[in-house]
């Protein structure tokens, strides 16, 4: 389906880019199609510093955003700093034919009301389902401000001219709760460009003088399970007998101080490394070191439906997985990954065991995840997706 390339704003709150992968690739796939392409997003601390940058034809406004904290209190702070930055650049960038806004949160609805008056169509990517974040992420069921997450969610979908679901879960919920036609709502899965991620020569002193090397990638929030992986290999020590292994934990995010306090309070420090946030290169290090990768994201009412992006990527690098069972997880990886019961963390250790013991089948599990990112699950084919949504929304 042919596009006719016009001026898109792309619109990100909760990460910077070109840090975003999947936001990148979008901006990459839009420019190559013609598009002219305006990224409005957060500050790095690290990186994606500048305020103002063009990065191979993409042009980047990022404003100082602080991360929030004490709870739901520091979300309302954040998210209004967030959409008063937006705005403001917003109206820096100008007219746009498109503008396309990936949450969480659910409040760029608001921005896009804003440019939908000068004739811009409005694509809500939705990258979280809300509702189901907030009740994963805080214990505090459906209170007052989880049906106020539940109106604007209501409201982004009321606004969107198309929405763009992650999975087919999350399509469902766009026609479901949301209302949307199925014929608006296009499934762009994330997918790692397999060119990026390659073998690299393994490096058995990453493996700190033991056999095995298991590793975990991802952000380290409340509900990403990073928990639920270091009481497991408590279990795989302690239960199991196992000390053949060391572990690597690449990645940050809001638990990451708590997470490494948990690993020294199950006496795991001498066996378990936080890296923080590295290179690709080294990156590339560890995962075509590690013998087993981890995904133990627990069972919540988002994850059960969430695709992750760290599966998508252990399967780039051809590297086993062992997971909680959760829906979206087998539709990701399939016969890639082995799955203990939801939450069960020693059937968890136990199946890292097994694995260890298993290399004939720890290879041929990475080989069939390696050939499902290259060939169903590929960017490739999220490409044709994202520019049938785009075609879609300004026909």
């Amino acid at each position: 389906m042919s596009v006719l390339p016009g001026k898109a704003l792309i619109l990100v709150e909760n990460l910077s880019v070109p840090f975003d992968r999947r936001v990148w690739q979008e901006c990459q796939t839009l420019r190559d199609a013609g598009w002219e392409v305006h990224v409005i997003c957060p500050q790095g601390t690290k990186r994606d510093t500048e305020a103002e940058v063009t990065i191979d034809g993409v042009h980047i406004l990022r404003y100082p955003l602080k991360a929030a904290t004490g709870g739901p209190a520091g979300y309302v702070q954040e998210y209004g700093s967030a959409l008063w930055h937006t705005l403001r650049l917003a109206r820096k960038v100008g007219r746009v034919d498109v503008v396309h806004a990936c949450n969480p949160p659910d409040l760029l609805f608001l921005v896009a009301l804003y440019l939908k008056r000068q004739g811009a169509k409005f694509i809500f990517d939705q990258h979280d389902l809300c509702p189901e974040l907030y009740l994963s992420r805080f214990d505090r069921g459906e209170d007052f401000l989880y049906r106020a997450v539940c109106a604007l969610e209501r409201r982004t979908y009321k606004t969107a001219d198309v929405v763009i679901a992650t999975n087919e879960s999350y399509k469902d919920v766009a026609v479901k709760r949301g209302g949307k036609s199925p014929d608006d709502v296009f499934v762009v899965r994330s997918a790692p460009v397999v060119e990026r991620f390659h073998l690299v020569p393994a490096e058995p002193e990453l493996k700190k003088g033991k056999p095995h090397l298991l590793a975990y990638l991802g952000v380290m929030g409340p509900q990403d399970g990073v928990d639920y992986a270091l009481r497991a290999l408590a279990s795989l020590r302690d239960e199991v007998g196992r000390s053949d292994w060391h572990a690597v934990f690449i990645g940050s995010g809001d638990a990451f101080d708590a997470m490494v306090a948990l690993s020294k309070e199950l006496k795991l420090d001498d066996q378990v490394e936080f890296t923080g946030r590295i290179s690709d290169e080294d990156l590339l290090r560890y995962l075509s070191s590690a013998d087993v990768c981890l995904s133990p994201d627990p069972l919540n009412p988002l994850n059960d439906v969430s695709t992750m992006n760290k599966i998508m990527e252990y399967m780039a690098m051809s590297r086993p997985i062992v997971s909680f069972e959760l829906r979206e997880a087998r539709v990701s990886a399939g016969e890639a990954a082995l799955y203990a019961p939801a939450n069960d963390e020693p059937e968890f250790a136990k199946l890292i065991a097994h694995l260890l013991d298993s290399p004939d089948q720890r290879a041929a599990m990475g080989e069939l995840g390696r050939a499902r990112v290259a060939g169903p699950l590929s960017w490739e084919n999220s490409q044709k997706a994202l520019l049938a949504a785009y075609a879609a929304a300004v026909r």
